[in-house]
């Protein structure tokens, strides 16, 4: 008879394994300038950064985190973390670093807001009204990794669901301030935990940080009804900065939730009452600062049956019943479950933010935010009032929102040169997914990205899946100049994806970028043949 479980020691092996192949690798391409064929530099040596203790990073911007340990149960210093993992899209920094955003990391030591059930509240689960929020941060033993019988290959779930500045090229070991300040990786807990897509920084039209303003970092939390976030550092930029104290600028400052004010709630595509965003008449968008001494904003949701109108947004977080979810203390806790924050404050629902980019050289001539709101096809956690539904009530009051094929919005701050003082925004939708098999029919947008002339990229993930055909990557045609009505235009394409590449059958476009001379167009193929055969790449 087969055995029906695996022994001890073949689950540590797996996992050790399994961690090895989380994570990324530094490598290095060059190109033949005679030829233009790429090829690997293999005189340069490479960097794996893993999930091991091999790897470690430091929690930076954030109290009150887990004690932890390497993979031989040694102690680690304080704020230093084994192991990068779950890590999807992420952005470059203007000083040479690179962010790598921790995603779906609930799959490997458990979820730390346990008290959803993707959008569903869950009752007794740590955040019931009445007490403040308590939840258990211990690997769980249904986990991934938490099923390991090796206790020193757990790790506490608090470590894990952060944006990741690794630091190119320094040994995969050196955290944050190992050996000198400002050198090496660290996880950016000042921004918060969620599950991260990516990140980007406001920057000029040379891609180089605002003289005089604060560093702002944009991110989005790929989740059903997940939100946007913006951070605004304490103190602003200065021209000359060293690497190490414009890195240090990412310690300390303030964190912001894009409320989309006038969103419709049972779609999450629309304004409310059906009415397209467009760029004549685009929806209203307020930043709402994210903090327990934020006596400023009225929470979302005040003046509904989650609490009394006028209340702030700082009275609403620390208190024990305000929404039926418990109470967050401090800052500290407020960043370190956002999801459950969001919905506590009632901040509108979103359709998966997947890649957000700062475009500082928009063809519209203004500086604007791209956004890739892949799909939902979930219900919500809120009505539209923002209150939670009970869960009891859930399944029979809570909306569906349909949206199976995405979209992509452009966000425009209030002052576009200031976007760290920018208290509202405005959006309109740039891209409406589709289903069919017609030249411009694409859907689930994902990863974007933009080339130095302003032009939007972006790549698919839900293709295959809507409209049989093979996830691409495409252009979107935003010049202003091929909208309809535009002298010479017969068959205006503004707004229209072009499909430059496709990848083989079932698979995801990934993470398009281009050479600087835009001559080369770089995307990964995830998981080709995921459900239906592929035999990609073939045989020569």
């Amino acid at each position: 008879m087969a055995a029906t479980f695996w022994d001890d020691a073949s689950l540590v092996t797996y996992g050790a394994e399994y961690k090895r192949q989380l994570g990324g690798s530094w490598l290095h391409a060059v190109q033949d300038p005679a030829s233009g064929e790429w090829s690997l530099d293999r005189s340069r040596p490479a960097v794996r950064y893993d999930s091991t203790s091999a790897t470690l990073t430091k929690i930076t911007g954030l109290a009150g985190i887990s004690g932890d340990k390497d993979d031989a149960g040694a102690d680690l210093p304080e704020g230093v973390v084994a192991g990068i993992l779950g890590d999807c899209s992420g952005g470059q920094t203007p000083w040479g670093t690179v962010l790598t955003a921790e995603e779906n990391v609930q799959d490997y030591y458990g979820d730390m807001e346990t008290c959803w059930n993707g959008q569903q509240f869950v009752a007794g689960a740590g955040c019931d009204a009445g007490q403040d929020i308590a939840l258990d941060v211990a690997a769980s033993d249904s986990s991934e990794f938490g099923r390991s019988p090796d206790p020193n290959a757990r790790h506490a779930r608090d470590l894990y669901g952060y944006l990741v500045e690794i630091d190119p090229g320094a040994p995969a070991d050196e955290f944050y301030g190992k050996n000198e300040p400002g050198v090496g990786h660290r996880k950016l807990g000042a921004i918060g935990r969620a599950r991260w897509e990516n990140a980007t920084f406001a920057v000029d039209g040379e891609w180089k940080p605002l003289v005089g303003e604060p560093l702002v970092i944009y991110g989005g939390d790929d989740r059903r009804s997940g939100r946007i976030f913006k951070f605004v550092s304490k103190d602003p930029y200065t021209a000359g900065m060293t690497k190490a104290q414009a890195r240090a600028l990412l310690d300390e400052g303030d964190l912001y939730v894009a409320h989309f004010a006038d969103l419709d709630n049972t779609t999450g595509t629309e304004l409310a009452g059906g009415v397209e965003p467009t760029e004549q008449s685009p929806g209203q968008g307020q930043w709402i600062r994210l903090s327990v001494d934020n006596t400023t904003d009225d929470a979302p949701n005040a003046g509904s049956a989650a609490g009394p109108a006028g209340t702030k947004v700082g009275a609403a977080l620390k208190s024990a019943d305000w929404n039926a979810i418990g109470g967050l203390p401090t800052d500290d806790d407020v960043r370190r479950v956002l999801f459950t924050a969001c919905n506590k404050l009632g901040v509108m629902e979103l359709n998966r933010p997947e890649d957000l980019e700062w475009n500082p050289n928009d063809p519209s001539g203004t500086p604007r935010l791209y956004v890739a709101f892949t799909k939902h096809g979930g219900q919500t956690a809120l009505d539209g009032d923002g209150v939670l539904f009970a869960p009891d009530e859930y399944a029979e009051k809570a909306p569906k929102r349909s949206d199976a094929v995405g979209t992509i919005f452009a966000m425009q701050e209030a002052d576009p040169d200031k976007p760290g003082s920018s208290l509202t925004f405005t959006y309109f939708k740039a891209f409406h997914g589709s289903e069919g098999d017609g030249v411009f029919d694409a859907a689930d947008p994902d990863n974007l990205v933009v080339d130095r002339n302003g032009g939007v990229w972006f790549g698919t993930d839900g293709n295959f899946g809507v409209s049989g055909h093979a996830d691409a990557v495409y252009y979107l045609d935003l010049d202003p100049a091929h909208k309809a009505g535009e002298p010479g235009v017969v068959n205006p394409t503004w707004g229209k994806a072009l499909r430059v590449v496709a990848g083989p059958s079932d698979s995801e476009a990934t993470g398009p970028a281009l050479s600087s001379d835009m001559r080369t167009l770089f995307f990964s193929v995830q998981h080709p043949g995921e459900a239906v055969y592929s035999a990609w790449p073939g045989t020569p």
